[in-house]
Protein backbone atom coordinates (compact mmCIF):
# COMPACT_ATOMS: atom_id res chain seq x y z
CA UNK A 1 0.00 0.00 0.00
CA UNK A 2 1.37 3.31 -0.96
CA UNK A 3 1.74 6.39 1.74
CA UNK A 4 1.33 9.44 -0.02
CA UNK A 5 0.82 11.38 3.30
CA UNK A 6 1.38 10.21 7.06
CA UNK A 7 -0.70 11.38 9.95
CA UNK A 8 0.73 9.54 12.95
CA UNK A 9 -1.84 10.08 16.60
CA UNK A 10 0.40 9.39 18.81
CA UNK A 11 3.41 11.71 18.18
CA UNK A 12 3.58 15.71 17.40
CA UNK A 13 4.08 16.47 14.04
CA UNK A 14 7.57 18.79 13.94
CA UNK A 15 7.59 19.45 9.63
CA UNK A 16 6.19 18.14 6.59
CA UNK A 17 9.28 17.35 3.72
CA UNK A 18 9.65 16.75 0.12
CA UNK A 19 9.46 12.88 1.12
CA UNK A 20 9.58 13.27 4.85
CA UNK A 21 7.23 13.44 7.59
CA UNK A 22 9.40 14.37 11.31
CA UNK A 23 7.89 13.70 14.29
CA UNK A 24 8.61 14.30 18.16
CA UNK A 25 9.81 11.74 20.34
CA UNK A 26 10.37 13.60 23.80
CA UNK A 27 12.95 16.33 23.59
CA UNK A 28 15.69 14.42 22.04
CA UNK A 29 14.88 12.51 19.51
CA UNK A 30 12.85 12.35 16.00
CA UNK A 31 10.88 9.90 13.80
CA UNK A 32 11.95 10.38 10.27
CA UNK A 33 8.98 8.62 8.32
CA UNK A 34 9.74 8.45 4.64
CA UNK A 35 6.45 8.31 2.56
CA UNK A 36 6.21 7.33 -0.90
CA UNK A 37 5.81 11.32 -2.43
CA UNK A 38 8.55 12.16 -5.14
CA UNK A 39 9.49 15.70 -5.95
CA UNK A 40 11.04 17.30 -9.34
CA UNK A 41 11.72 20.85 -9.43
CA UNK A 42 11.29 21.18 -5.95
CA UNK A 43 7.42 20.45 -6.93
CA UNK A 44 5.62 17.62 -4.77
CA UNK A 45 3.70 15.18 -7.23
CA UNK A 46 0.07 14.23 -6.25
CA UNK A 47 0.77 10.53 -6.93
CA UNK A 48 3.15 8.40 -4.79
CA UNK A 49 5.27 6.15 -6.09
CA UNK A 50 4.78 2.44 -4.47
CA UNK A 51 7.50 1.27 -2.17
CA UNK A 52 9.80 4.29 -2.60
CA UNK A 53 9.79 5.29 0.87
CA UNK A 54 10.76 1.44 2.33
CA UNK A 55 13.53 1.58 -0.07
CA UNK A 56 15.00 5.13 0.36
CA UNK A 57 15.02 3.48 4.16
CA UNK A 58 16.92 0.42 3.36
CA UNK A 59 19.04 2.20 0.99
CA UNK A 60 20.04 5.02 3.62
CA UNK A 61 20.33 2.19 6.51
CA UNK A 62 22.53 0.16 4.93
CA UNK A 63 24.85 3.66 4.08
CA UNK A 64 25.17 4.20 7.65
CA UNK A 65 25.48 1.01 8.54
CA UNK A 66 28.96 0.89 5.97
CA UNK A 67 29.90 4.52 6.74
CA UNK A 68 28.91 4.85 10.51
CA UNK A 69 30.68 2.97 14.02
CA UNK A 70 29.42 -0.50 13.02
CA UNK A 71 31.40 0.02 9.25
CA UNK A 72 34.30 2.52 8.89
CA UNK A 73 33.53 4.88 11.46
CA UNK A 74 34.14 7.68 8.83
CA UNK A 75 31.96 10.10 11.49
CA UNK A 76 29.35 9.93 14.05
CA UNK A 77 25.77 9.35 12.54
CA UNK A 78 21.99 10.37 14.22
CA UNK A 79 20.63 6.99 14.32
CA UNK A 80 19.97 6.10 17.68
CA UNK A 81 19.54 2.22 17.37
CA UNK A 82 16.78 1.85 19.30
CA UNK A 83 13.55 0.54 17.12
CA UNK A 84 11.14 3.01 15.43
CA UNK A 85 7.80 1.15 16.02
CA UNK A 86 8.36 1.40 19.44
CA UNK A 87 7.41 4.78 20.07
CA UNK A 88 4.42 4.64 18.22
CA UNK A 89 1.02 3.61 19.23
CA UNK A 90 -0.26 -0.22 18.13
CA UNK A 91 -2.40 0.77 15.07
CA UNK A 92 0.57 2.27 13.79
CA UNK A 93 3.20 0.11 13.61
CA UNK A 94 2.26 -1.17 10.48
CA UNK A 95 2.42 2.76 9.29
CA UNK A 96 6.18 3.04 10.34
CA UNK A 97 7.11 -0.34 9.60
CA UNK A 98 10.16 -0.64 7.25
CA UNK A 99 10.16 3.25 6.19
CA UNK A 100 11.18 5.09 9.55
CA UNK A 101 14.61 5.49 11.82
CA UNK A 102 14.41 6.72 15.24
CA UNK A 103 17.21 9.57 15.01
CA UNK A 104 18.92 11.64 17.67
CA UNK A 105 17.54 15.39 17.83
CA UNK A 106 20.69 17.57 16.19
CA UNK A 107 20.82 21.44 15.55
CA UNK A 108 21.04 21.57 11.64
CA UNK A 109 23.79 23.14 9.83
CA UNK A 110 21.78 25.04 6.81
CA UNK A 111 24.88 23.61 4.09
CA UNK A 112 23.85 21.26 1.81
CA UNK A 113 27.37 19.26 1.49
CA UNK A 114 27.64 18.53 -2.21
CA UNK A 115 30.21 16.02 -3.59
CA UNK A 116 30.29 15.80 -7.53
CA UNK A 117 32.54 13.07 -8.78
CA UNK A 118 31.26 13.63 -12.35
CA UNK A 119 30.46 16.49 -14.21
CA UNK A 120 26.20 16.19 -14.92
CA UNK A 121 23.19 18.88 -14.15
CA UNK A 122 23.97 22.39 -12.93
CA UNK A 123 27.47 21.16 -12.59
CA UNK A 124 28.03 20.96 -16.37
CA UNK A 125 25.85 24.01 -17.01
CA UNK A 126 27.60 26.25 -14.89
CA UNK A 127 31.27 24.66 -16.32
CA UNK A 128 30.08 25.54 -19.50
CA UNK A 129 29.80 28.99 -18.27
CA UNK A 130 32.95 29.63 -15.84
CA UNK A 131 34.76 26.01 -16.47
CA UNK A 132 34.15 26.15 -12.44
CA UNK A 133 31.86 24.62 -10.37
CA UNK A 134 30.99 26.78 -6.97
CA UNK A 135 34.34 28.84 -7.33
CA UNK A 136 36.14 25.21 -7.88
CA UNK A 137 38.20 25.52 -11.43
CA UNK A 138 38.05 22.66 -13.30
CA UNK A 139 40.26 21.56 -16.35
CA UNK A 140 39.47 22.80 -19.84
CA UNK A 141 37.71 20.23 -22.12
CA UNK A 142 35.43 18.39 -19.83
CA UNK A 143 32.65 17.07 -20.99
CA UNK A 144 28.60 16.31 -20.04
CA UNK A 145 29.14 13.43 -17.76
CA UNK A 146 32.70 13.89 -17.61
CA UNK A 147 34.56 11.84 -14.48
CA UNK A 148 36.62 14.86 -12.59
CA UNK A 149 39.87 14.12 -11.86
CA UNK A 150 38.85 14.61 -7.73
CA UNK A 151 35.88 14.53 -6.16
CA UNK A 152 34.97 18.32 -5.69
CA UNK A 153 32.86 19.87 -2.94
CA UNK A 154 30.29 22.34 -4.51
CA UNK A 155 27.84 23.59 -1.53
CA UNK A 156 24.37 24.72 -1.98
CA UNK A 157 22.61 27.18 0.88
CA UNK A 158 19.67 25.17 1.96
CA UNK A 159 15.73 26.52 1.15
CA UNK A 160 12.23 26.17 2.22
CA UNK A 161 10.27 23.41 1.15
CA UNK A 162 9.50 24.54 -2.97
CA UNK A 163 12.54 26.56 -3.37
CA UNK A 164 15.61 26.20 -5.30
CA UNK A 165 18.68 25.33 -3.23
CA UNK A 166 21.24 28.02 -4.13
CA UNK A 167 25.00 26.83 -5.08
CA UNK A 168 27.67 28.60 -3.07
CA UNK A 169 31.25 28.65 -2.82
CA UNK A 170 33.25 27.35 0.11
CA UNK A 171 34.26 31.00 1.14
CA UNK A 172 30.91 31.36 1.84
CA UNK A 173 29.90 28.48 3.39
CA UNK A 174 33.14 29.76 5.73
CA UNK A 175 31.55 33.04 6.45
CA UNK A 176 27.96 31.41 7.13
CA UNK A 177 29.77 28.90 10.08
CA UNK A 178 32.83 29.34 10.22
CA UNK A 179 36.49 28.05 8.95
CA UNK A 180 37.15 25.37 11.26
CA UNK A 181 33.11 23.93 10.97
CA UNK A 182 33.45 24.18 7.01
CA UNK A 183 37.09 22.65 6.39
CA UNK A 184 35.22 19.56 8.32
CA UNK A 185 32.45 19.05 7.01
CA UNK A 186 33.85 19.56 3.52
CA UNK A 187 36.29 16.90 4.37
CA UNK A 188 34.30 14.66 5.85
CA UNK A 189 32.08 14.49 3.11
CA UNK A 190 34.84 13.97 0.44
CA UNK A 191 35.55 10.86 2.29
CA UNK A 192 32.59 9.66 2.92
CA UNK A 193 31.68 10.17 -1.04
CA UNK A 194 35.04 8.65 -2.45
CA UNK A 195 34.63 5.39 -0.28
CA UNK A 196 30.71 4.88 -1.30
CA UNK A 197 31.66 5.92 -4.85
CA UNK A 198 34.04 2.83 -4.89
CA UNK A 199 32.07 0.28 -3.32
CA UNK A 200 29.14 0.89 -5.94
CA UNK A 201 31.89 0.94 -8.97
CA UNK A 202 32.37 -2.69 -7.59
CA UNK A 203 28.28 -3.23 -8.03
CA UNK A 204 27.92 -1.53 -11.59
CA UNK A 205 26.97 1.84 -10.08
CA UNK A 206 28.18 4.81 -10.64
CA UNK A 207 27.60 7.25 -7.98
CA UNK A 208 28.21 10.68 -10.06
CA UNK A 209 26.92 13.39 -6.86
CA UNK A 210 25.60 13.30 -3.87
CA UNK A 211 24.85 15.27 -1.07
CA UNK A 212 25.13 14.92 2.42
CA UNK A 213 23.51 17.06 5.37
CA UNK A 214 25.06 17.89 8.85
CA UNK A 215 24.15 18.90 12.42
CA UNK A 216 25.35 19.59 16.16
CA UNK A 217 24.20 17.92 18.90
CA UNK A 218 23.95 18.95 22.25
CA UNK A 219 28.21 18.82 22.89
CA UNK A 220 28.61 19.85 19.56
CA UNK A 221 29.84 17.19 17.61
CA UNK A 222 29.42 16.94 13.75
CA UNK A 223 26.96 14.15 13.11
CA UNK A 224 25.96 13.07 9.71
CA UNK A 225 22.00 13.43 9.32
CA UNK A 226 19.15 12.86 7.10
CA UNK A 227 19.39 10.78 4.26
CA UNK A 228 22.47 9.36 3.60
CA UNK A 229 23.57 8.30 -0.41
CA UNK A 230 19.68 7.38 -1.90
CA UNK A 231 18.94 7.95 -5.10
CA UNK A 232 16.73 11.01 -4.17
CA UNK A 233 20.05 12.34 -2.57
CA UNK A 234 22.21 11.04 -5.18
CA UNK A 235 23.14 10.56 -9.32
CA UNK A 236 23.29 7.17 -9.57
CA UNK A 237 24.27 5.99 -12.86
CA UNK A 238 24.63 1.78 -14.62
CA UNK A 239 28.77 2.09 -15.34
CA UNK A 240 27.93 -0.27 -18.07
CA UNK A 241 26.20 2.47 -20.10
CA UNK A 242 27.96 5.46 -19.09
CA UNK A 243 29.85 7.06 -22.18
CA UNK A 244 31.28 10.92 -21.68
CA UNK A 245 29.23 13.74 -23.59
CA UNK A 246 25.63 11.94 -22.63
CA UNK A 247 24.27 11.11 -19.06
CA UNK A 248 23.43 7.71 -18.94
CA UNK A 249 19.62 5.94 -17.77
CA UNK A 250 19.86 7.08 -13.65
CA UNK A 251 18.53 5.02 -11.25
CA UNK A 252 16.81 7.68 -9.48
CA UNK A 253 14.01 9.96 -10.48
CA UNK A 254 15.57 11.38 -13.77
CA UNK A 255 12.94 9.36 -15.46
CA UNK A 256 9.93 11.62 -14.17
CA UNK A 257 12.19 14.84 -15.24
CA UNK A 258 12.42 13.58 -18.34
CA UNK A 259 8.31 13.01 -18.19
CA UNK A 260 7.65 16.22 -17.05
CA UNK A 261 9.79 18.09 -19.55
CA UNK A 262 7.19 17.09 -22.40
CA UNK A 263 4.27 16.99 -19.96
CA UNK A 264 1.45 19.80 -20.36
CA UNK A 265 -1.22 21.24 -18.10
CA UNK A 266 -4.09 22.95 -19.78
CA UNK A 267 -2.94 22.81 -23.34
CA UNK A 268 0.16 23.93 -22.52
CA UNK A 269 4.03 22.92 -21.37
CA UNK A 270 4.29 22.31 -17.29
CA UNK A 271 5.29 25.80 -15.77
CA UNK A 272 7.31 23.51 -13.19
CA UNK A 273 4.92 25.27 -10.53
CA UNK A 274 2.35 23.95 -8.55
CA UNK A 275 0.05 22.04 -9.28
CA UNK A 276 2.12 19.03 -11.20
CA UNK A 277 0.65 17.33 -13.95
CA UNK A 278 -1.10 14.22 -12.81
CA UNK A 279 1.44 11.49 -13.24
CA UNK A 280 0.02 8.31 -16.06
CA UNK A 281 0.32 4.81 -14.34
CA UNK A 282 3.35 3.86 -16.53
CA UNK A 283 5.19 6.57 -15.45
CA UNK A 284 4.58 5.70 -11.54
CA UNK A 285 5.75 1.91 -12.77
CA UNK A 286 8.79 2.95 -14.38
CA UNK A 287 10.20 5.19 -12.09
CA UNK A 288 9.40 2.89 -9.23
CA UNK A 289 11.46 -0.07 -10.80
CA UNK A 290 14.30 2.39 -11.15
CA UNK A 291 14.27 2.57 -7.36
CA UNK A 292 13.76 -0.58 -6.80
CA UNK A 293 16.77 -1.71 -9.29
CA UNK A 294 19.40 0.65 -7.40
CA UNK A 295 18.66 -0.60 -4.24
CA UNK A 296 19.02 -4.44 -5.62
CA UNK A 297 22.28 -3.41 -7.06
CA UNK A 298 23.42 -1.66 -4.04
CA UNK A 299 22.80 -5.11 -2.14
CA UNK A 300 20.75 -3.55 0.66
Amino acid sequence: MSLHTANLRSLPLLARGKVRDNYAVGNDRILMLASDRISAFDVIMGEPIPGKGELLTRMALYWFRQLGPEGLNICPIHLTGQDPESVVAPDEIQLVRGRAMLVKRLRPIPVEAVVRGYLAGSGWSEYRQSQSVCGVPLPVGLNNASRLPEPIFTPAAKAAVGEHDENITFHQVVDMIGTDLAIRIRDISIRLYSVARDMATIKGIIIADTKFEFGLDADGTLTLMDEVLTPDSSRYWPADTWREGANPPSFDKQYLRDWLETAQVGGKPWDKTAPAPRLPQSVIEQTAARYREACERIGC
